[in-house]
């Protein structure tokens, strides 16, 4: 069966409650950094402001940034970027009653009867998830060629030669728009092209090799030394991975900085406000996100992906959210976000990227 997005169902603004409701309050933000009190905080759902006798919706939403009216539309910005005297909308409420209205049913969900009682309602790792890979590998299909794919994904399986092989093959096969980590990711994966081991193991056999806890160490400083990945990949010849299937098919990376990192590798963003910006740039354009084996980011990231997208026909389309993580407490974090869309699958992340790589046939 063909993959169908779901409808999207506009709030009904001819009933009177929409229909006579007051405008928002706007207020001017006191000074830099600031909004004034009783900001509305935005959530991850399509929200509603009525201006100047017409309700408007603020498109590019993102959850705790404040509703700014500006150019004729609603922005969304962060605290920090708040400026002195933007207009900022202004009011607790979501009904409407107060010129705000925040719609959580606008994509139809299946229903079906459930009982009183009933065992695994949740995903846990007793979990089946067959539906879900079968339900994935169709999504990726669709959004390879209508979609914009975002991964957010941690170190852990580059540590394994079939699951970094298997998610090269995923990148190569056009199913990666953007791809968001952290130093750890891009430095064991460049090891990995580099000298063969991630962590100074290596990455087929996992057994350690002499003096191997240089291994990554090393990888970074020769990569400092040539100035950029691009130009390390090129001068040593490395012709497999993730890194370098990134760069061999253009999809741009984000490696937001730690501090904990080594070295970091050139591209790493130290100023993690200048990271977040970098890795929300992309987010913005995504219509599928998928986390896999990493607690911080995915959190990071989920907190910036709304429910929705707008595409540039006006469209309001669902954007689809997947968790995985060999962690329970990973997966429940993401789907407490209250989100219709976090899908959270509990597995080691070799695992899924090897059945991903296997059922999309590349």
């Amino acid at each position: 069966m063909a993959f169908a997005l779901q409808p999207y169902t506009h709030p009904d603004f001819s009933s009177d409650a929409l229909k006579n409701a007051p405008d928002a309050l706007i207020l001017p933000a006191p000074k830099d950094g600031v909004a004034p009190e009783n900001f509305h905080a935005l959530s991850i759902f399509p929200e509603y402001f009525r201006v100047d006798g017409k309700w408007m919706l603020a498109e590019e939403s993102r959850m705790d940034c404040v509703p700014v009216v500006a150019g004729g539309k609603v922005n969304v910005v962060e605290f920090r970027n708040l400026k002195q005297g933007d207009r900022v909308i202004c009011g607790r409420t979501e009904d409407g009653s107060e010129g705000i209205y925040v719609h959580t049913n606008g994509f139809s969900e299946e229903t079906q009867a459930k009982e009183t009682f009933a065992f695994r309602q949740g995903h846990s790792r007793e979990s089946a998830f067959s539906r879900d890979y079968d339900e994935l590998y169709e999504l990726l299909r669709y959004e390879r060629d209508h979609g914009n794919v975002v991964w957010v994904v941690g170190p852990a399986f580059t540590f394994d030669h079939d699951a970094r092989s298997a998610f090269s093959r995923v990148i190569a096969g056009g199913y990666v728009h953007a791809l968001l980590a952290g130093n750890a990711l891009a430095t064991h994966d460049l090891e990995g092209a580099y000298l063969g081991t991630a962590l100074g193991q290596d990455i087929y056999t996992g057994v350690s090799r002499p003096n191997g806890h240089y291994n990554h160490l090393d990888t970074i400083n020769r990569a400092r030394l040539h100035g950029s990945i691009a130009a390390f990949l090129a001068n040593e010849k490395l012709d497999n991975g993730i890194i370098y299937n990134c760069e061999k098919h253009g999809v741009p990376y984000v490696l937001a900085g730690s501090i904990r990192d080594d070295g970091p590798l050139p591209p790493v963003f130290g100023d993690v406000y200048r990271a977040q910006d970098e890795m929300r740039r992309y987010v913005r354009q995504a219509t599928t996100v998928i986390c896999m084996a990493t607690t911080l980011h995915s959190i990071a990231v989920g907190n910036m992906t709304p429910s929705f997208r707008v595409l540039p026909d006006g469209t309001v389309r669902r954007v689809y959210f997947y968790c995985v993580d060999i962690s329970e407490f990973t997966v429940n974090k993401l789907a407490d976000r209250g989100s219709l869309t976090s899908r959270g699958i509990v597995t080691n992340a070799q695992d899924f990227i090897v059945n991903i790589a296997k059922g999309l046939g590349v």
